[in-house]
């Protein structure tokens, strides 16, 4: 039979666009084995009685983006402000500098008083001794006499010592030069840090190790862009730790015993957030900076379209929202809040459909209905309950995740909070919270299925599809399924004529903590009803309530609710 449309296309009397759907593929399968996914009018409407029964039904079909997310539309009517985030760099000294002193033996090291250089010399002449740098500089070479070396490097040094002792002995003499030891120096740290004072460490030792010391750069007030070394009263260095940061560089200025660390005052800084891979206070060096240069420093997320300014200036407050190619001319200013955004909506969703079907598992759609994906879909011949299916939605998910939330927490308030008149009443009062509370915390640990019901009263709803959903195509069953406060939880055949209790009874009957007021029928599409109700069909899952184990009867008729809360969203009947 070959494969034709779920909807009778004359009936609905309405044309679709080919355009409107790009379905990543369609498979024809044996005309043997497959047949067309399509309905009856008695199970799909005709356009009219569509849209009443839509309204009756109260689906929601709410688009899944999250629009309070800045990636779509408005964003918050508060721009942020700069001091209420933490600084670029802010776990700089959370790294461990302080643990990592230098050996001061680098190529570049220059030899100062207090030093110590081992001299070996073998052949004519032979020695090997530790020579301090005394405090004119000087070496004493045995045979040689003194040598300044203060000031140069440890290449330097050998070839000096080279040089003196082939002086006096000219032939048949090898010489090796070493720095044994460096003389440690004590620098101040001050300004804005968080534990200004004198530190110890070796002249090779990194700024950020002394910074490190002082318990690092305080995140209110310090400066990470303006940081001085100072000696004799003059600076020998400024440092940015931007572009340590960014790029890896850092002055590497050799300290001297006395120096002075000095941490500036933190200058102008702007907030910037949105998708970017950390929402920092970024530091200016200046008034201003370009939007080129801000994009260097926040480091976008990939897919960043947008970018939405705010700030005061002169002629009163500013909002301007540019593409973030129009950005990098832009200028930033002092307490400005920068919002960057993916503000550039797919026009593809994918949808996956699983049970019982031919074909791929996913489909890209462009603005698709469920009856446009499933005129595509071909499935097994006889097998397939068409009239069951159903749809997994993450908004749906989330809403029941946070409609239980929300019901457990009422039930925390309300119960575990309200006072006792007396001593007997406060003790059965301690064990139903001791009840309460155990219930919530296994509770909260069940996820919602997402589940939404598409097919009602023998009619499907032609609802518009969403990124993300999973389209349930159910088999055809033959068996029931038993669960819940029953003895023996079971799958059982289905039998024309048995009702609820025989299934019931054929699973051993209820356990004593039972509710048998209380039997739900959850059938394949989803639909949760009571059993009084209800005509059983293949497919379908008998559920029996547990009872809520207390006396109080508003305290059982608020649990018996949430337990109803559980069943419908999860398919679970929670044992208290």
């Amino acid at each position: 039979m070959k494969v034709t449309t779920l909807l009778d296309r004359a009936t609905l009397n309405r044309s679709l666009a080919v355009a409107s759907i790009a379905l990543a593929s369609v498979f024809v399968v044996p005309n043997t084995w497959a047949q067309a996914l399509s309905l009856s009018d008695s199970i799909v409407p005709e356009q009219a009685n569509q849209q009443g029964s839509l309204q009756q039904q109260e689906v929601n079909d709410t688009p899944r983006a999250n629009w309070n997310s800045g990636t779509y539309g408005p964003v918050s009517a508060t721009p942020q402000d700069p001091d209420a985030l933490p600084p670029f760099g802010a776990n700089l000294f959370s790294g461990g500098f302080r643990g990592a002193m230098g050996d001061g033996l680098n190529p570049d090291y220059r030899i100062k008083p207090g030093d110590q250089v081992t001299v070996r010399a073998w052949g004519a002449v032979e020695f090997d001794r530790v020579l301090p740098v005394d405090a004119q500089g000087n070496i004493f070479i045995p045979g040689s006499g003194p040598l300044n070396v203060e000031g140069q490097s440890s290449q330097e040094v050998d070839g000096s010592v080279r040089q003196a002792i082939t002086s006096v002995y000219p032939d048949n003499v090898q010489v090796y030069t070493n720095l044994q030891g460096v003389q440690p120096v004590a620098v101040y740290v001050t300004g804005y840090v968080e534990n200004p004072g004198r530190y110890a460490g070796t002249p090779n030792d990194s700024l950020l190790y002394f910074l490190d010391q002082s318990g690092g750069i305080d995140q209110d007030l310090g400066s990470y862009r303006q940081i001085r070394v100072m000696r004799d009263g003059r600076n020998v260095a400024t440092v940015d730790l931007y572009d340590f940061l960014i790029n890896g560089n850092i002055p590497r200025p050799q300290f001297q015993d006395g120096d002075t660390i000095v941490v500036e005052e933190r200058g102008p800084a702007i907030a910037v957030g949105g998708d970017v891979h950390r929402e920092y206070r970024y530091e200016m060096t200046g008034t201003s900076l370009s939007g080129a240069e801000l994009v260097n420093l926040a480091r976008l997320r990939s897919g960043v379209s947008h970018v939405l300014l705010r700030g005061d200036r002169e002629e009163g407050p500013i909002a301007q929202y540019f593409p973030i190619d129009m950005f990098a001319g832009q200028t930033i200013r002092s307490g400005d809040e920068v919002l960057f955004s993916s503000d550039k909506r797919s026009e593809t969703i994918v949808v996956e459909v699983e049970g019982s079907y031919y074909g791929p598992s996913r489909y890209a759609l462009r603005d698709a209905r469920l009856s446009e994906l499933l005129d595509a879909i071909a499935v097994p011949e006889n097998m397939t309950a068409v009239e069951s299916i159903s749809i997994q939605r993450e908004s749906v998910k989330k809403q029941q995740a946070q409609s239980l939330e929300e019901s457990l927490r009422r039930l925390e308030t309300t119960y575990l909070g309200a006072p006792s008149s007396t001593n007997e009443e406060a003790q059965i009062r301690v064990q139903e919270a001791e009840l309460i509370q155990d219930f919530i915390a296994r509770a909260s640990e069940l996820e919602p299925s997402g589940r939404l019901v598409v097919a009602y009263d023998g009619r499907i709803s032609d609802i518009r599809l969403q990124d993300g959903d999973v389209v349930t195509i159910p088999e055809v069953s033959d068996s029931m399924l038993i669960s819940g406060e029953v003895l023996v939880p079971q799958a059982a055949v289905y039998r024309p004529g048995m009702s609820v209790i025989d299934y019931i009874e054929g699973a051993g009957g209820f356990t004593d903590r039972a509710d048998e007021d209380h039997i739900l029928v959850v059938r394949q599409n989803g639909a949760v009803e009571n059993a009084r109700n209800v005509n059983l069909r293949p497919g379908d899952e008998i559920l029996v309530m547990p009872a809520a184990p207390t006396h109080n009867l508003q305290l059982a008729s608020t649990i018996t609710q949430i337990l109803y809360q559980i069943a419908v969203a999860t398919r679970v009947a929670v044992d208290l």
